[in-house]
């Protein structure tokens, strides 16, 4: 019985070094700048008027703010504050034509998380 406590303890200790080790390495991964940046970001879609945003740019990959207030039926007033935010966050990103400004999605990455995002609602809808 003495030997087996024995074996046993020593199981244990290993698998808590091997913890410590792939809790240590874990821990040493984590940047915080990283992390509070896709935070922020996750932030600034959180919204569903920008989560439409950005939805609606990925669709037609350019628009300009009177287009997006039509969409949504705000203001252009809100509109453009929800793209300026969108373009701050580096989400999007705006060029000037005449008096018209003219928003899309700043790259690949965006477009690829906002088509995730929706293929892991639609399927989170057809489970439930």
């Amino acid at each position: 019985m003495a030997n087996s406590a024995l074996v046993i303890q020593a199981e244990v200790g290993e698998l808590s070094h091997m913890l410590n080790d792939i809790t240590a390495e874990l821990r040493e991964s984590l940047n915080e700048e990283d992390i509070s940046g896709m935070a922020q970001m996750f932030k600034a879609l959180s919204d569903p008027n920008r989560m439409k945003i950005a939805y609606l740019l990925q669709q037609k990959e350019e628009l300009c703010v009177c287009d997006v207030a039509s969409i949504l039926n705000s203001s252009v007033a809100t509109a453009s504050h929800h793209l300026r935010l969108l373009r701050q966050m580096d989400i999007t990103k705006s060029r000037k034509e005449g008096k018209n400004v003219f928003y899309s999605l700043k790259d690949h990455h965006i477009q690829t998380l906002i088509t995730m995002t929706l293929e892991h609602q639609k399927e989170k809808n057809c489970h439930e």
